[in-house]
């Protein structure tokens, strides 16, 4: 299994789709509205909320150790 390049979620086998840049970078995606932020919207992950590195900086949806 892979991980979406853009959202971070788990992406099961036989589903999604691969892009390989001109540079050799590959690049996947889960869905098609994870390709469109990235690519047509230029939009980066760590600045969409839904998205798993936004969690990560953000600390959002993370207990504190108490």
């Amino acid at each position: 299994m892979s991980t979406c390049t853009f959202c971070g979620s788990e992406i099961e086998k036989g589903t999604g789709k691969m892009f390989v840049y001109a540079n050799g970078k590959i690049a996947y995606f889960c869905s098609r509205g994870c390709e469109k932020n990235l690519h047509k919207l230029k939009r980066k992950p760590l600045k969409t909320p839904w998205t798993a590195e936004y969690r990560k900086e953000h600390k959002k949806g993370v207990k504190k150790a108490e």
